[in-house]
């Protein structure tokens, strides 16, 4: 039966809204913030009740970001780079709380410090803080609002520790069930449940692990948190070989857990780097596989200014250039009523400006902002035939580098022969139109440091081939010497490991990178070429990638294998971990107790002879047997999957339903996300839109992309744009509603 749209319904006189928040993690108190601050708008006559309901009692962190979760997890991004409130670069946002009440993680750590003195946060503004303390500020932070809220005379907040799993809808309202049979009528819902998992049962990949388990008598860990009760002594002791399927920011915690939480220590190594001193308590082992056989790449040091003014800005990858792509080469969208309706395939039309735009930045920053305007007319030509679709087609995706190569390979042959001395700089410089001198000295402080420019700089004064100070010169960052070494390749930058027929080499070549990687991320993500190239545009450009990709930009084919592909390198190129945690996962390498081996492509399978569970490693000879096998991936929202019920129950009502991109080829992808209109509303199964219902977050996963759940400060961050966009929408239900 369709349920009709009463959101407009006036209330019963005297009768407060009814508002329910499902879902008591960070989002939730970015919402208690926004609505605490507002609340000055009811009028007379007018009341509100809140009710927040969080399963696990973790107001305001939830369980992905509890205060009771392990030490050794931490977050991924710098503590000046995480907030809590609304600031001034929020278009529309309303009243803001005076500076003092909305910190940044970093100030609200050095609050707490001097308080506590407790060496956690003790953190400087580009530290990465500790996840347990993220929590306990998002803890603070929702107590702060909450109670703001609660001064109001008309305005009732109500914390319930259950778990929602479902929200019936009727002529009526709403009315949210909980698990222990609890129901609560409510006017509106405001859905903020953030991540779950999948339930084995429910899932291929979970039900083939779920299966080697039990063939091998394994342990099977379904999801490793909380970890204090799913990674314990009783599951994972001292005798057992652990088996962690995934080497993402999930199986870091996991390891870290296993190890260092168990009382093992990290303490720096002679020459550099870190040594584990193990406690005993750790398990036998831990192997640890993947698809792509490789850790996260560890971030760079910031050296961007936190309020985004020093982010990179597009010089080829923007979204005009996407507009022009869809226009001109774009593929017709069933339905679809604008030009982001024309649908793009990523690898064939936005990959090659993604490899572009990270070429381009990677030598800009190598040689310098002397060549920029160079390097950028050389490609020009090439660049506006691509966008109008008339440059020859079957290049792949490298197909903008051709001419960017051959400038950078005439630049470097200039500086190469003024630093040989075949020419002088002079000579050089009246050959070429772009700073002979201003770039070799640039290269040289980005290869081997200043004490070294200064050097050359000398040499260049005196008429001397600057190659007599550098030769016998390391680079400090492990940067290439040679000037015509540090070449840009896409290929490297997503599989830096070449393939190895053995364990002990894939080992031994891991390692090498990881060493290398930690030294590029220590030169910062504006000095390093490498991290430059990957921190500016699959982070600073992560918009007009989503612009590209985000509700049926893609053909249903091409999402699919940008969720399965180019996901996963995102993760790896720039959503990885600190420096210091990769190095702690190297030193756990180096001590042997983990294990990298399988490489890639590698899997779980039964083995028939010994009876027992093993990861194999196709291409390295790997073979390993475990006795407990983690499941440490995160999974993308998918309520045919999802271990709680909450969204099977509103997909069987017809209360909710999926989000299809149906490609005119006949390509039909249903990624798992919900179908909410732009007010983020969920269209029900018959089409029409429950506007009593908010959904924010995970659930839009699917038709969106790349959705954080930490709010960014001084950024005019989507996090925050998305809670206004429903808390206008309440004032605007709640006015007619009492009006």
């Amino acid at each position: 039966m369709t349920t009709p749209d009463v959101s407009g319904r006036a209330l019963p006189t005297g009768r407060p809204y009814r508002l329910a928040l499902v879902g008591g993690g960070p989002r939730a108190t970015y919402a208690l913030e926004r609505l605490s601050a507002t609340i000055g708008r009811l009028g007379p006559g007018q009341g509100v009740e809140v009710r927040v309901f969080e399963r696990t009692g973790e107001f305001g962190a939830g369980l992905a970001h509890s205060p009771s979760q392990a030490r050794t997890s931490y977050l991924n991004r710098i503590g000046s780079q995480v907030s809590f409130a609304a600031d001034e670069t929020v278009a529309g946002a309303g009243l803001l709380r005076p500076e003092a009440q909305r910190p940044t993680l970093h100030e609200w750590c050095r609050r707490r410090f001097e308080a506590t003195g407790d060496p956690d946060f003790d953190l400087g503004p580009e530290d990465w803080p500790k996840r347990y303390v993220h929590g306990l500020a998002l803890r603070d932070m929702f107590d702060a609002f909450a109670d703001d809220l609660r001064r109001h005379p008309r305005a009732d907040l109500h914390l319930h520790q259950a778990e929602v799993v479902d929200v019936e809808s009727s002529d009526d309202g709403l009315t949210v069930v909980t698990a222990d049979g609890e129901r609560h009528p409510a006017d509106e819902a405001l859905l903020l449940t953030g991540h779950s998992y999948h339930d084995p049962e429910r899932n291929h990949a979970g039900r083939r692990l779920a299966k080697c388990a039990s063939f091998g008598g394994a342990h099977h860990v379904v999801h490793p948190y909380p970890m204090d009760r799913e990674l314990g002594p009783d599951r994972c002791g001292p005798e057992a070989v652990v088996g962690c399927a995934g080497m993402g920011l999930t199986a870091i915690d996991t390891i870290l857990h296993l190890t260092e939480g168990r009382g093992g220590r990290f303490e720096p190594a002679p020459g550099g780097g870190l040594v584990y001193r193990p406690s005993g308590a750790e398990p036998a082992g831990i192997v640890a596989f993947s698809g792509s056989g490789l850790f996260t790449f560890a971030r760079p040091d910031n050296h961007k200014p936190s309020d985004g003014s020093g982010d990179h800005q597009g010089t080829f990858l923007t979204h005009e250039a996407v507009r022009q792509l869809r226009a001109n080469v774009g593929s017709p969208y069933p339905g679809g009523a604008d030009e982001r309706q024309l649908q793009l395939d990523f690898e064939k039309d936005v990959l090659p400006l993604v490899v572009l735009e990270m070429a381009h930045l990677h030598y800009v920053t190598l040689l310098g902002p002397g060549v920029a305007m160079l390097l950028t007319q050389r490609v020009m030509p090439d660049y506006l035939a691509f966008l109008s679709g008339t440059l020859a087609s079957g290049a792949g995706r490298e197909c903008l580098l051709v001419r960017l190569d051959t400038a950078v390979a005439h630049v470097t042959e200039v500086l190469d022969s003024v630093l040989h001395g075949t020419r002088t700089a002079a000579e050089a410089q009246a050959s070429v139109s772009w700073p002979v001198r201003d770039v070799l000295l640039h290269w040289v402080r980005v290869v081997f440091g200043t004490d070294a420019e200064l050097k050359v700089r000398r040499c260049l004064d005196r008429a001397q081939p600057p190659q007599l100070v550098l030769d016998g010169l390391t680079s400090p960052s492990a940067l290439g010497t040679a000037v015509t070494s540090n070449r840009f390749s896409w290929d490297d930058a997503v599989s830096p490991v070449p393939p190895q027929p053995s364990p002990d080499q894939w080992r031994t070549s891991m390692r090498q990178f990881m060493d290398r990687d930690q030294r590029w991320a220590g030169q910062g993500n504006r000095l390093n070429p490498h991290k430059a190239a990957s921190d500016g545009v699959w982070r600073d450009l992560r918009s007009v990638i989503s612009y590209a990709v985000d509700d049926a930009g893609l053909t249903a084919a091409s999402q699919q294998t940008f969720l399965n592909l180019y996901v996963r390198h995102h993760n790896r190129l720039a959503n990885g971990a600190a420096p210091e945690i990769m190095a702690k996962i190297g030193a756990l390498i180096d001590h042997g107790l983990l294990d990298v081996g399988a490489g890639p492509e590698a899997r779980v399978r039964p083995d028939e002879p010994t009876g027992r569970v093993v990861v194999d490693g196709p291409h390295t000879g790997f073979v390993r047997p475990v006795d407990v096998l983690i499941d440490a991936r995160m999974h993308a929202f998918d309520p045919r999957a999802d271990v709680l019920p909450l969204y099977r129950n509103l997909l069987a009502s017809g209360t909710v339903r999926l989000w299809r991109n149906a490609s005119v080829d006949g390509e039909d992808f249903v990624p798992g996300g919900l179908d909410l209109n732009p007010d983020f509303h969920p269209l029900r199964a018959d089409g029409s839109i429950e506007s009593r219902v908010t959904v924010l977050g995970v659930p839009s996963e699917g038709a969106r992309s790349f959705l954080l759940s930490a709010l960014r400060p001084n950024a005019n961050h989507y996090v925050m744009r998305d809670m206004l966009t429903w808390l206008n929408g309440f004032w605007e239900t709640l006015e007619t509603a009492t009006g």
